[in-house]
């Protein structure tokens, strides 16, 4: 007697009996048949593992199916399965289809999404720059805002920012000035002529190598770093300005980007950090400066002083006002919590664009630099040129004042580096570089012990003796900043070649 098992018609290997249908099955396929439908395969009705029962026979072995044993039964074996595999791929063809439809149909909602984010985002940044512009604007030609004496706007027929002018710098405002000045000096005379003892000594400072070097900071689609600051309260915290209209917070230390800040719509040519605040200032050809929050992120504050690229930009010693320079031949003072410009000024004798702006150590008179050759000091309380330095025989590059307050350091585009004493008014010394050097930068340290030079390559003179320490030649491009750590521990520099480099023993 042959067993049969009713799913498969094939002799079962392990047969086993159904109480409930009372037929006989393979034990492995029955079992399969329970756990996924609990039912008897044959009538429906409930069924058990636990209900089956074994049937033991003498001939455990399973024999041959009679199908597979001649060659038609064989190859129509083979046909059903090619046929199989056959609508298989069939199948697997339109689901991906589907799918592929699915997801053209996801990614086309998703960048549509990404245009409406883009577009609100842009006008949320215009909204806030206007918002920002209106805001001071708003109180610069108010009848409250201008004394007896002082004629309105319209009544004036002149412009109103003339009117704004003369009422911003006030009285108030000059003895804040006067009283910071005063303040500053008191302290430099207290120090005297010591030089800190933390302070790098000459022989150690000729010892520093480059240690490390980061070309990431921005694109490099536009290459180029246009400018560089670093945080005076914390020396690891790096400012840098670029060509690609970026400005970026860079950790030393972290070695890692801290912010970006986006929103010029050309490069970025200068930059401030602000020594107590985590606040930066930068500038661009775009005739903008815009103040940023270094936390958050993001512009605060969008000051519209000039009709044309701005050239300079300093931070008075109060940390409340800025300085800046532009190629519309004006300076301007204007106060960085309102947006305000205080005052506007220009030398109408000279009509000539000004290539930077810096305060002196004191903040009562600043220095420009202009497009021919001059430097001219001005009284900031008195808005007046009271004195000016010729010399340069090209356009002013950039001006530095010695924290000692008596020494003023000039670059022009005649390969020259003239130092002015400002006691008598006359240059007493003149560096002749390389012909063709370029000077794109100059920085005293904190103490006006050394002296940085930026421009085709990097230089460090020690003050008095003007005899050079240090020449760098890692970069590959122009130099565009030079900066010295906390007590000259360490130099760092940016360049056109987009790296920002650190050097030190």
């Amino acid at each position: 007697m042959s067993l049969v098992c009713a799913i498969s018609n094939e002799v079962p290997e392990h047969p086993c009996v159904s109480p409930v249908s009372n037929q006989v099955f393979d034990r492995r396929l029955i079992e399969k048949y329970i756990a996924e439908n609990g039912t008897d395969p044959m009538n429906g009705q409930p069924l058990s593992e636990e209900q089956l029962v074994d049937i033991k026979v003498s001939h455990p072995i399973r024999p041959k199916a009679p199908s597979a044993t001649s060659i038609p039964a064989i190859l129509k074996s083979l046909q059903d399965e090619w046929d199989a595999v056959m609508l298989h791929s069939f199948t697997l063809r339109q689901q991906l289809q589907t799918t592929r439809q699915e997801l053209s149909h996801a990614l086309y909602q998703h960048d549509a999404a990404c245009r409406v984010i883009a577009r609100l985002t842009k006008e949320v940044t215009a909204a806030r720059e206007a918002l920002a512009t209106l805001k001071p604007q708003a109180g610069l030609v108010t009848p409250q805002a201008l004394p007896a004496s002082q004629p309105s706007a319209a009544g004036a027929g002149g412009e109103p920012m003339e009117i704004s002018e003369q009422v911003g710098m006030t009285a108030e405002i000059i003895q804040k000035l006067q009283d910071k000045a005063t303040i500053l000096t008191t302290e430099r005379k207290r120090r005297g002529k010591t030089v800190p003892e933390e302070l790098v000594r000459s022989e150690d400072l000729g010892k520093y190598r480059q240690v490390a070097s980061h070309a990431g900071l921005h694109s490099a689609s536009v290459p180029g770093i246009l400018s560089l600051d670093l945080c005076p309260s914390d020396t690891n915290k790096v400012l840098t300005g670029g060509a690609d209209k970026n400005v970026v917070v860079f950790d030393k230390n972290e070695e890692q980007i801290v912010a970006t800040l986006k929103g010029h719509t050309k490069k970025v040519t200068s930059v401030i950090y602000h020594p107590s605040q985590s606040v930066v200032f930068s500038a661009s050809p775009d005739a903008t400066i815009r103040v940023w929050s270094v936390t958050a992120g993001n512009c605060v504050q969008v000051v519209r002083a000039h009709e044309a690229s701005v050239t300079g930009l300093s931070l008075h010693a109060t940390g409340d006002y800025l300085l800046s320079s532009s190629e519309d031949q004006y300076w301007a003072f204007s106060d960085i919590q309102t947006g305000r410009v205080l005052t506007k000024v220009t030398d109408e004798s000279a009509g000539c664009a000004l290539t930077c702006a810096q305060f002196h150590p004191d903040g009562l008179i600043f220095g420009t630099g202009t497009a021919d050759s001059q430097i001219k000091i001005w009284d900031l309380k008195e808005r007046t040129n009271v004195a000016n330095f010729p010399g340069h025989s090209g356009p002013v590059t950039s001006i530095a004042f010695s924290e000692n307050g008596y020494y003023l350091a000039t670059g022009a585009q005649d390969s020259s580096l003239k130092l002015w004493d400002l006691r008598k008014l006359k240059n007493f010394k003149t560096i002749t570089l390389d012909n063709n050097y370029e000077v794109k930068s100059l920085v005293f340290d904190q103490s006006g012990t050394y002296l940085a030079v930026g421009g085709s390559d990097i230089r460090v003179y020690i003050c008095k003796q003007w005899s050079e320490v240090l020449n760098f030649t890692d970069h590959t491009g122009l130099v565009t900043g030079v900066a010295f750590g906390e007590n000259a521990q360490f130099l760092t520099s940016a360049g056109m070649d987009r790296s920002l480099k650190f050097y030190s023993m």
